[in-house]
């Protein structure tokens, strides 16, 4: 029964054996019905060498398709510089200990505090946590944060424009915490405003869960909604995209008291859906409620800049009753990515990414519209994703696309599709998208599949070539429509 990868000896087994009174393995397993335990030789492959090993699995990762992917709500594909891997893997960050002793841990800490400050300057937010598991579970503590904060009150309300895994998550915290959720439902696409007065005015609510860019890819204008909210005496929450935080309003400027949403568009690849990153932060109020780990800066013995867990006790992470909260395990290797992106990125980098992400998605908004195959859904400001109507259903689409190497046209809800591009994509991957579309068009295939078909052009001559002005992703934001199309400076916004 001893195997050489297990690592205890025949004397280890034997001891063990003896303290407890039994005999022999066999006889420890007596209980275990015979014919359920396994006894022929494990299938396994025989021994390979280093070199035989790195062979085999280049051969698994060639069967992967490598596809362009222009698909949205809540994982962006944005550009991860090469550096970072190399920099996390340093043994002076990387490491699985939860950094009690300070002594020990100055690197890990260090980068804590720099991704909280990082994330605080991003939000507009006073203090952040040191990360959590990813966006959805952030959302969900959030609404725990609001709930303690308020006490007695017993109701949350949740914008209907929330991304689907968000609102799944924060449904699964409160039916076993006792919370009732009530929705504020959009109106052309924006969460309503007389909704939510609505909804205030049954009153009980303890905090208010509500987009920045909503599932549609819609900026919402949250004016007079922390207002509205506080004088019921309840908390704003927002859900955002910290990268887009560098070109919109941030929470603190709409007046938000807890802000979260997940860091993967801060320079995380998409890793087939993770791992990612959750942030939390909030304003000082609300700090004792926050939950996770939080890093401050000191001074040591020798008067020396250094860093600590801070403002809470160590039970917060060992004893589950006493927490705050029992997701505690951050992803805090994940947040290191972030902050070294964050770090390399500078404010004007992350300018230019959104910068270069507004113009291809607008380039692609119209040239979509210009095939017939779409219509405006909602005539709203977005960055980086849209939503259209589709006149052909969505699964149609998609195996086109897929069948071409694209990921992209993901249905949002009946017949509407979400579209999302980032710096990442050229003005050539762009028009690749229209020149795949324009040929599924003239196919006529349309005619057999969609009662839709005569309003969809079946000549090629009907399909616009490429503007001539554009000559890259990001000249639409210098283009003459620009005044109409790009965001307004911070100051200028409702």
């Amino acid at each position: 029964m001893a195997f050489s990868y297990f690592p205890h000896t025949e004397d280890d087994i034997r001891t063990m054996l003896e303290r407890i009174g039994v005999g022999s393995l066999e006889e420890l397993y007596s209980d275990v019905p015979q014919d359920v335990i396994y006894r022929k030789e494990y299938e396994l492959p025989d021994a390979m060498s280093e070199h035989e090993v790195r062979q085999y699995f280049d051969g698994l990762a060639s069967q992967n398709r490598r596809m362009t992917c222009l698909c949205g709500l809540g994982a962006y594909d944005h550009y991860c510089p090469a550096v970072i891997p190399y920099i996390i893997s340093r043994a002076e960050f990387l490491t699985a200990y939860t950094p009690y002793q300070p002594e020990v841990s100055q690197g890990t800490l260090r980068y804590i505090f720099e991704y909280q400050s990082m994330i605080t300057e991003l939000t507009g937010m006073d203090c952040a946590n040191a990360s959590m598991y990813d966006g959805a579970t952030a959302a969900a503590e959030a609404v725990m944060m609001a709930m303690a904060s308020t006490k007695k009150k017993t109701r949350v309300l949740l914008s209907e424009g929330l991304l689907p895994q968000v609102t799944s998550v924060v449904e699964t915290y409160a039916k076993f915490n006792g919370i009732s959720l009530s929705y504020v439902p959009c109106l052309d696409g924006s969460t309503s405003y007389g909704a939510l007065l609505a909804e205030l005015a049954v009153g009980d609510v303890a905090g208010v869960l509500v987009p920045g860019i909503n599932k549609y890819g819609i900026i919402e204008d949250l004016t007079g909604f922390a207002d509205a909210v506080h004088a019921q005496k309840g908390l704003l929450i927002m859900y955002s995209d910290p990268s887009s935080l560098a070109v919109i309003k941030t929470p603190g400027e709409w007046g938000a008291d807890i802000v979260c949403g997940d860091g993967q568009s801060l320079g995380v690849p998409l890793c087939f859906g993770g791992p990612y990153v959750g942030f939390l932060a909030c304003r000082k109020d609300y700090l004792r409620k926050l939950p996770g780990r939080i890093v401050g800066a000191t001074r040591d013995v020798d008067g020396k800049r250094a860093y600590v867990l801070t403002l809470q006790a160590r039970e917060q992470h060992i004893r589950r009753e006493k927490a705050t909260s029992n997701i505690c395990s951050n992803q805090s290797l994940m947040a290191l990515y972030v902050t070294v992106y964050l770090s390399l990125m500078g404010p004007e980098g992350l300018k230019r990414v959104n910068d270069l992400s507004y113009g291809g998605a607008h380039y692609l908004h119209d040239r979509l519209l210009e095939t017939g195959l779409f219509e405006e859904a909602f005539d709203k400001p977005f960055l980086k994703e849209f939503t259209l109507k589709s006149v052909v259903p969505a699964p149609i689409l998609q195996e086109v696309l897929c069948n071409e190497g694209i990921f992209a046209c993901v249905e949002v809800e009946d017949s509407l599709v979400n579209f999302c591009v980032t710096e990442k994509h050229s003005k050539e991957d762009l028009d690749r998208v229209i020149d795949i579309l324009g040929e599924f068009v003239i196919s006529n295939i349309v005619s057999d599949i969609s009662s839709a078909s005569s309003d969809i052009p079946s000549a090629s001559s009907d399909l616009p070539s490429a503007s001539s002005d554009i000559t890259s992703a990001s000249s639409v934001i210098s283009s003459e429509r620009s005044e109409s199309r790009n965001l307004l400076p911070k100051e200028d916004q409702q």
